[in-house]
């Protein structure tokens, strides 16, 4: 499947992220404490703004807003999955 997606510099993007098979681990303190600490380091090595963010146990609604020189949306989406579901 092929996306479009606007790639504007310091643009304000929303977004759902669906664990995989819907599986309910974001219901568990211990795994948003993880989703915690990996969005940070996502955040300190590609800035942003978490302008709304909505942690249910199966997905995660977001809309964050990027810097202004920066137009990809993907390297702060894109945060190490694997590192997470390892974690687990």
């Amino acid at each position: 499947m092929q996306y479009r997606r606007a790639r504007t510099k310091g643009g304000t993007y929303f977004f759902t992220v669906v664990t995989h098979g819907r599986r309910p681990f974001l219901g568990e303190e211990r795994h948003v404490d993880l989703l915690r600490t990996c969005i940070k380091a996502v955040m300190e090595r590609h800035p942003f703004t978490i302008d709304a963010m909505v942690v249910m146990p199966d997905h995660i609604h977001a809309i964050w807003t990027l810097p202004e020189d920066d137009r990809n949306f993907w390297n702060q989406v894109e945060f190490d999955k694997e590192q997470i579901y390892e974690a687990m």
